[in-house]
């Protein structure tokens, strides 16, 4: 009986998983017959007339019967007010009723749309009436709206036949949905019915009733689909749902099939009231069928190989959230949440509607905060209460990182928490008329872990400043820092077993610093087809530091500011700056200072097309301990931009002892106005990793583009992932096939796209 009962529900869950995705696959058929259209600025085909202004007639003959109050206008007939002209070759307008009726290549434009047709009878005060073969133009949107018979029922209302709405030019366009009837309301719905999908002159689908939102504003309903096929997860089909609860929230719900692993629900919630007060909370979970627990070939089918960890669990999530809200007395907060099932969660589903790069690029742009790598499997969640003032600030925040294989793998977790960090900094500022400056950073933070030590610390850093300037010579500014740490312990490593103990300890330290810089110009004048001006500027600067050497082996080891190194470094770095500019009409040269934003517009613009920047530092500490080297590696950066089609970076450290790089980055980057690129990047870190990226871009045509990446790791000699794809780009239609390669897992996509309506394809 049970084995009875455990087969049925096996069944049971098979046959629901089955129906769900039939469904789902019916709801994206319809959807795909169905798109979403968005009009925009459609005032012009329902506000035929709004104000008191007066109706002017032109043409080359006028008459007018007194009995019936009607004008009739043949000959070039223009009929105008505000924005709104119609145009015809021959017009009658009842002066009592404003009725109108207009013959020969009728058209009336409101703005920048345009209503056309062979007759247009319409009611200049109400806008109501009917276009004979008649054509609606919405230019900001491109959406053509073609029909026999156009009646206008009301404000925004409008009865179709034999209509057919599209985005493109020409009278046999690339594709356009058809109907024997188009019932179309503004901001609201169309209703299609007997309608078809067209390309040129082949109907592709038919569907006896089609919903259609027509709107500008927000709309409930289906959004696009994505399908699309790999290797490691199969057929893979994500629909998504748009709710528009109200002007302030919305939601998105996804369901998403993957044939190899399961059936993956997730969910957005957003909310705006401002610009700084908003939030977006998003989470995605479902139940894998596969698991990489070491047995067999599973590592090698559903593990990763950038960790040395399996993964066992079939649970797997991804919860995040980014806030954002106004307090009282100016103070402002941010909550960032990132909580994930497992450290491969984030690599198994990197793109689609709910991927980790669509995640990370809607945080950036939205809330401009990033995310945790996706491969960090130490996840960063922070409450963050702050306030500025002029010369101050104050941070107060909660830092809870979230160790994802400590909390699945192990069974103690040492990760340090912050509950919480509070800073209060004071800005460089004067002190006794300008003869001194200072500032101060300061901290409390309570370190809490679930095993082992955990406390209190409070760190003070008041630091005065003393700058002389001799004439414009050179900058001279000696400092001095005082440094107060205070540790309260609540438990030790001898007490963890124990009952607590309190325990106090307390460091100063100070350290020095001088900096001592000059600034160095000249101007150059280049003489051509048109006069140019290059200023170079070299910075030449020297700095000390020297913190004492304290023995800190008493004190707890919390972080870094619990342990301050001590330092005897003299530092000596070479800046230069080329800056070219074209003569402006005023004459001046590019070191004449801009005093406001009016005087910048009329300059030309200043292009600062070279910064190099070498560094070299000596170690006193190190000068007479054997084995010690006293100069650190030879540092050096780069930033040329000779062209603007063209910019090149590197920058990377010489040791002296073995005459070789340590670490060696660059990149050259080619762009042109067509949107041409091509980028080749260079990573070596000596003893460590050696890599080649590349990207490009290709305009083959007005219409065709190939686009691919490489990367591959030197060390090993594989590699790290491939790109591949190439996109059709017509005026109202675009298709895009890919093809992707990474860590054994190979993807193949596409995307097609029907400007103005919808996007269906792939972004797995």
């Amino acid at each position: 009986m049970v084995a009875f009962k455990a087969a049925f529900k096996k069944n049971l869950r098979t046959n629901i998983r089955k129906l769900c995705f039939f469904w789902i696959c019916l709801m994206g058929l319809i959807l795909y017959l169905t798109p979403v259209i968005s009009i925009a600025d459609t005032n012009g085909a329902q506000d035929i007339i709004r104000s008191d202004t007066p109706w002017h007639i032109n043409a080359q003959t006028i008459t007018y019967n007194q009995k019936t109050h009607i004008y009739t206008a043949t000959g070039e007939v223009k009929i105008y007010k505000d924005d709104k002209t119609l145009y015809a070759e021959s017009i009658q307008y009842n002066q009592d009723t404003m009725d109108t009726k207009s013959i020969g290549g009728v058209r009336l434009v409101v703005g920048k749309d345009i209503l056309k047709g062979d007759e247009i009878n319409i009611n200049l005060k109400t806008g109501i009436g009917t276009i004979i073969n008649g054509t609606i133009f919405i230019e900001k949107t491109h959406f053509f709206i073609r029909g026999d018979r156009i009646r206008k029922t009301g404000e925004s209302s409008y009865i179709i036949n034999n209509g057919s709405i599209t985005t493109c030019d020409g009278d046999l366009p690339p594709w356009r949905i058809t109907g024997k009837e188009v019932d179309i309301t503004l901001e609201k719905y169309g209703i299609v019915r007997h309608a078809a999908l067209w390309t040129k002159s082949i109907p592709i689908f038919y569907v006896p009733y089609m919903i259609i939102p027509i709107n500008t504003k927000r709309q409930s309903g289906l959004l696009p689909p994505q399908m699309g096929y790999s290797s490691r997860n199969g057929i893979e089909f994500i629909q998504p749902c748009y709710w528009a609860i109200n002007q302030a929230f919305d939601a998105t719900f996804y369901y998403h099939h993957i044939q190899n692993r399961g059936e993956k629900l997730g969910a957005e919630y957003r909310y705006a009231f401002s610009d700084f007060s908003k939030g977006t909370l998003m989470i995605d979970s479902f139940d894998d069928r596969k698991v990489d627990d070491g047995t067999g070939d599973s590592s090698q089918k559903w593990g990763y190989s950038d960790d040395r960890f399996l993964r066992k669990n079939s649970d797997r999530y991804w919860f995040r959230m980014k806030l954002d809200q106004e307090l009282p007395f100016n103070f402002t907060s941010k909550l960032d949440l990132d909580i994930v099932s497992d450290q491969d969660y984030l690599n198994e589903f990197s793109s689609s509607y709910t991927g980790y790069d669509t995640t990370k690029k809607y945080f950036d742009s939205e809330f401009g905060r990033d995310i945790d790598d996706q491969n960090d499997f130490v996840r960063e969640n922070s409450l963050n209460i702050n306030k500025i003032w002029s010369q101050y600030s104050l941070n107060t925040e909660l830092l809870w990182y979230d160790n994802v294989i400590n909390r699945r793998q192990s069974e103690t977790d040492s990760t340090l928490q912050q509950l919480p960090v509070i800073t209060f900094n004071a800005l460089k500022q004067s002190v006794f008329k300008n003869l001194l400056f200072a500032d101060m950073n300061s901290e409390y933070s309570n370190f809490y872990r679930k095993d082992g030590i955990t406390g209190q610390r409070v760190d003070v850093l008041p630091r005065i400043y003393l700058p002389m300037h001799y004439k414009n010579y050179f900058t001279f500014e000696p400092s001095a820092g005082f440094r107060q740490t205070l540790w309260y312990l609540n438990r030790t490593e001898d007490d963890l077993s124990e009952e607590t103990v309190d325990n106090y300890q307390h460091r100063e330290i100070y350290d020095l610093n001088v900096d001592l810089s000059t600034d160095l110009f000249n101007v150059f004048l280049i003489k051509g087809q048109s006069t140019h001006k290059i200023k170079h500027t070299l910075i030449p600067r020297l700095e000390y530091s020297y913190i004492p050497d304290v023995d800190q082996t008493e004190y707890p080891d919390f972080d870094d500011t619990d342990r301050i190194e001590p330092e005897n470094l003299m530092t000596f770095s070479l800046t230069n700056l080329l800056i070219s500019k074209t003569q402006g009409a005023n004459g001046s040269s590019p070191d004449t200072p801009v005093k406001n934003s009016d005087e910048l517009s009329a300059l030309d613009s200043y292009n600062q097309f070279l910064w190099f920047k070498i560094e070299q530092s000596y170690d006193f500490l190190k000068e007479n301990e054997p084995g010690e080297k006293p100069f650190y590696p030879l540092y050096a950066e780069l930033n040329l931009t000779p062209v603007d089609l063209l910019s090149l970076h590197a920058e990377t450290e010489w040791d002296h002892d073995s005459g070789d790089f340590t670490t060696f980055n660059t990149y050259g980057k080619i762009t042109d106005s067509r949107e041409d690129l091509l980028m080749i990047e260079y990573r070596y870190t000596r003893s460590k990793n050696q890599s080649i990226y590349m990207d490009f871009n290709g305009v083959i045509t007005n219409d065709i583009s190939l686009s691919g990446s490489y990367e591959r790791n030197l060390e090993t000699g594989k590699d790290i992932e491939k790109k591949l794809g190439c996109l059709y780009n017509a005026q109202c239609w675009s298709c895009e096939l890919f093809y992707k390669d990474k860590e054994d897992d190979q993807r193949i996509g596409f995307m097609v796209n029907l400007k103005g309506l919808a996007e269906i394809g792939s972004g797995l």
